[in-house]
């Protein structure tokens, strides 16, 4: 007896030039590929890029690995308050589920790096916790959008 076969649905394609970028948290964060832009339900992905000595500010997600790959430039990482990692370009982290980290770019060129979370939180405003204050410029963006059905 065989499996009965899912139907296909078209592959959802999306731009990240076309995503608003967020820079509540630092950096210019860009989810393309989530709940809400392509009704995915395992987690989100999405492109960051740090100019020279730009940072994302520590917070953890207490839901979600996440995986950072860096694709060009080079960034460091801090995990946990202590640990302090550095990435090149071709090189990849993972950010255990629970653990604070933050993330800067502490070259004389523009970093761009690609993340990816899962599984994703029961509700979007749970998936993140801010552990320092947010970069002042901009602090009065909303949360990044990655909501959408579970």
């Amino acid at each position: 007896m065989s499996e009965p076969v899912k139907e296909l649905r078209a592959p959802a394609k999306v731009a990240a030039r076309d995503v608003a970028p967020n820079r509540r948290r630092g950096g210019d964060i860009r989810v393309v590929l989530s709940p809400r832009t392509v009704a995915s339900t395992s987690g989100f992905m999405g492109t960051l890029t740090l100019a020279p000595g730009e940072y994302v500010a520590e917070h953890y997600h207490p839901y979600s690995e996440e995986f950072l790959y860096v694709v060009r430039g080079r960034v460091t990482a801090r995990l946990g308050g202590a640990q302090v990692i550095e990435l090149a370009a071709g090189e990849g982290l993972m950010v255990p589920t629970g653990v604070p980290h933050r993330v800067w770019n502490p070259g004389e060129e523009e970093a761009h790096a690609v993340f990816h979370l899962s599984p994703l939180a029961p509700r979007p405003e749970l998936g993140h916790v801010d552990t320092e204050p947010l970069p002042a410029a901009g602090a009065a963006e909303p949360l990044p959008d990655v909501g959408g059905p579970r």
